[in-house]
């Protein structure tokens, strides 16, 4: 995963867009329907939550998205679990708070990439940036899918955007939701729900996700 910073005079480098899969639970993404959404959107990456299972079955679950998700050339990410990283085939791991992430970073890095979320205050997020981490997230749902005000995650994505060089990643629970994160200077938004449990489909959710992402591109003349 990279991405530019805000350009003096010639705007932003563009907003990408992270995917935020589950491959568990009631109602689980199948890799087929996952591979389906390249044709329609530029995605840097995919986080795919496995839940808690046998090693052998997590690890079998992993494999069974890397070719879609590699082949389109974005990274595939697995959720808590890194220690089935190397052997799954990903890309790398996605964990939450500093205790899970730093943990993991002897055994990823360098090769493999270290995502750093549920970030409670800003000082957790430069705890994360200094102890190695690739990005930040900001804005996830917890484990109970709690998630901070929106106007602090804004904030928290306005504020690394200024500072800092390690690319954010900015969670949005909404469509509503994306535009406000881009102009607060994240890097990347990272959607889930608000995709596939769309009544329509995750293809057309999915569409006018691009087509906000777009429209926040655009620099006035």
């Amino acid at each position: 995963m990279a991405a530019g910073k805000k350009a003096a005079d010639q705007g932003r480098a563009p907003v990408r867009l992270y995917l935020v899969a589950e491959a568990a639970g009631p109602a689980p993404v199948r890799a087929d329907k996952l591979a389906s959404l390249f044709a329609v959107a530029d995605i840097a990456a995919v986080l795919l939550r496995i839940g808690f299972a046998a090693e052998r079955d997590m690890i079998a679950t992993v494999k069974q998205f890397v070719p879609a998700v590699q082949a389109a050339e974005a990274a595939l990410l697995v959720a808590d679990y890194p220690d089935i990283v190397a052997r799954s085939g990903a890309d790398g791991a996605h964990l939450s708070g500093i205790a899970a992430m730093s943990a993991a970073l002897t055994a990823l890095k360098p090769a493999r990439i270290v995502g750093a979320g549920g970030l409670r205050s800003r000082h957790d997020a430069m705890l994360a940036a200094e102890a190695g981490a690739d990005y930040v997230m900001f804005g996830e749902p917890g484990a109970e899918g709690r998630r901070p005000a929106f106007e602090t995650i804004l904030e928290r994505a306005e504020w690394w955007a200024e500072l800092f060089e390690i690319p954010c990643v900015a969670y949005a629970a909404s469509l509503d939701e994306i535009a406000p994160l881009c102009d607060a200077g994240a890097d990347f938004i990272a959607v889930g729900t608000s995709v596939f449990a769309d009544p329509r489909g995750a293809m057309a959710a999915l569409r006018d996700v691009v087509t906000i992402l777009h429209q926040s591109a655009e620099v006035p003349a």
